[in-house]
């Protein structure tokens, strides 16, 4: 006979999928991102070690010790972080590519930020009936704490929660507020596949 004790058993861990940090700094400026996880990081590029340094400039080029450049930092990691599913958007697949562009663009992403997270997502979503589309924010961010020095003056982390549905469910709209970028900005966007 097996006995389970509460303590053997958790909940399977949510994966954020390709999260990318761009920074933006005024001047070409040397910074460090740390990223603590409730979780487990499964993959970063370039390689995590207590964090990542880079020289950063203004186009958003960064560059390492060893002179290799990167568009972002990338990382992928198993969180346990609750996602509240309550509040969001019900899309049509075929409408998800339009939802997305205008979202993004409301939640304070550049045409270019926009596309990279676009042409991630669509594939997953545009051929299923429907998408249940809500965005995290105290969810995510408290799972996933980010600490930047210097200190950006503007932070914005755009993370996507998402589930296929097979007909309309209603559910009460989500609100948008952009954050108005200004100096060092640091921008970041995810997201993760409800089961």
């Amino acid at each position: 006979m097996l006995t389970v004790q509460a303590s053997d058993w958790q909940p399977d861990p949510y994966v954020a999928y390709k999260p990318v940090i761009y920074l933006y700094p005024e001047k070409e400026t040397d910074v460090s991102v740390e990223l603590t996880l409730d979780g487990r990081l499964t993959c970063t590029y370039p390689k995590y070690s207590d964090g990542w340094v880079v020289t950063a400039a203004p186009d958003g080029t960064l560059t390492d010790k060893n002179g290799r450049t990167y568009n972002y930092l990338y990382w992928e990691g198993e969180t346990y972080a609750k996602y509240d599913m309550s509040k969001g958007f019900c899309v049509k697949g075929k409408d998800t590519a339009a939802f997305l562009e205008g979202a993004l663009e409301q939640l304070g992403l550049t045409r270019r930020e926009a596309n990279e997270f676009i042409v991630y997502w669509l594939p997953q979503m545009e051929q299923n009936p429907y998408n249940i589309i809500s965005f995290q924010t105290d969810a995510y961010t408290n799972a996933a704490e980010l600490k930047v020095s210097p200190e950006p003056d503007t932070l914005i982390r755009v993370f996507m929660s998402w589930k296929k549905a097979d007909s309309y469910i209603s559910l009460p709209e989500q609100g948008f507020s952009a954050v108005q970028r200004s100096g060092f900005t640091v921008v970041e966007w995810g997201g993760t596949e409800i089961q």
